[in-house]
């Protein structure tokens, strides 16, 4: 069980050589079928009410396990062909929205930051 990011990387990595998949993992090949699993995400979602949506049943929580972690390999898959550092840049982006999501404007408020007066 790998249970650091380098660790799931690397055993992600074995899988697909294991199988020789490399030659169809392109950046849009992966980003498509990342992105038909969030939509198998959404599907568990679709007719919930908000409270619903976070009160799962055991099944449906393993379930949606399930997508979340189809979703995350293949967003591990992309950054991986790509040569990008996922948690460098999701720290860079993080540090971006700080700037444009000040705590004084930004606490309870969901509007976007081109809103801002």
């Amino acid at each position: 069980m790998a249970d650091s990011l380098e660790a799931l990387k690397q055993k992600i990595q074995h899988f697909v050589d294991e199988r020789d998949w490399s030659q169809f993992h392109t950046p849009k090949n992966l980003s498509m079928a990342m992105m038909v699993e969030a939509a198998e995400l959404l599907e568990h979602f679709q007719w919930d009410t908000p409270a619903e949506s976070q009160q799962l049943s055991a099944e449906k929580r393993e379930q949606v396990g399930h997508e979340l972690a189809d979703t995350l390999v293949y967003l591990i898959r992309i950054a991986q062909v790509l040569n990008i550092d996922l948690l460098e840049v999701a720290n860079q982006k993080i540090a971006l929205n700080a700037k444009k999501y000040p705590v004084e404007q930004a606490r309870g408020s969901r509007a976007k930051y081109t809103e801002y007066e």
